[in-house]
């Protein structure tokens, strides 16, 4: 009897193809589902790109049995930094930090599923395929912005000061936004609450022993408040690096 072939499937884009279809997506997700504006939403071609996406690297997650592309994340490492002029998420946190430590480091951002694709098997696909890439190049620190909705500071005060009270990067990662938002106290805390409001790529990142820079930088075009997450690779105990590095199929 031979084995069904596995439906999803993790790999680069290849061409200019692949390319736009990462950039539609991103318009369905970003524009079409959360009302994202500004310079980088191309109505007419239903795109969503800035000046980074043609010199760094994107992704793929490809339903075999849908649609094609269904998920995608933009990868920016040492090189493709070099060819843009530094990392995307510059304009948003002081990486001096990072910068400095003379470790290996990749960006990650722009992270979309369709959103037929969510809540199941395929955001682990498109994490592990990512876990492979990290793993062949030796990158040490993975980081990027993850963006909490709104960009009411005060609303979302009980994530963030969760996440800067119990996850922030200790000084040598501490990477810093523009606005440092006051921190809630202990007591005044509520887990179960900042949990309901943090989104998923930010649970996973926690799970895997992540932790944030300090501050938010908020984004009206996205509407919504960005922190810097960072995963040191080399300090992940063993088990977790054994859920990061895990593969699976569907």
């Amino acid at each position: 009897m031979t084995a069904d072939p596995p439906r999803y499937e993790v790999r680069l884009a290849r061409d200019a193809e692949d390319l736009r279809a990462a950039l539609a997506l991103r318009y369905e997700v970003f524009a079409d589902e959360l009302g994202v504006h500004g310079a980088s939403v191309d109505h007419a071609r239903r795109l969503e790109s800035d000046s980074f996406d043609p010199l760094c690297e994107h992704l793929l997650l490809v339903d075999h049995a849908g649609p094609g592309v269904v998920g995608t994340t933009r990868i920016i490492d040492s090189a493709c930094a070099a060819r843009a002029g530094g990392f995307y998420c510059a304009s948003e946190f002081d990486l001096a930090p990072l910068l400095a430590s003379g470790r290996a480091l990749m960006e990650m951002g722009r992270t979309c599923l369709h959103p037929g694709h969510r809540g199941g098997a395929a955001m682990y696909h498109l994490w592990h395929g990512l876990a492979r890439i990290v793993t062949a190049r030796g990158v040490a620190v993975l980081f990027g912005a993850a963006s909490l909705p709104g960009v009411d500071v005060a609303a979302l005060a009980q994530p963030l000061s969760w996440l800067h009270t119990h996850h922030l990067a200790p000084q040598a990662l501490r990477v810093r936004a523009r606005q440092v938002p006051p921190v809630l106290p202990p007591e005044r805390i509520d887990r179960r609450a900042a949990m309901l409001a943090m989104p998923a790529l930010v649970k996973a990142y926690l799970r895997l022993g992540g932790v944030v820079g300090e501050g938010v930088y908020v984004d009206p075009d996205f509407n919504t408040t960005d922190v810097c997450l960072i995963l040191d690779l080399d300090a992940m105990t063993p088990a977790r690096r054994a859920i990061y590095a895990q593969g699976g199929r569907a």
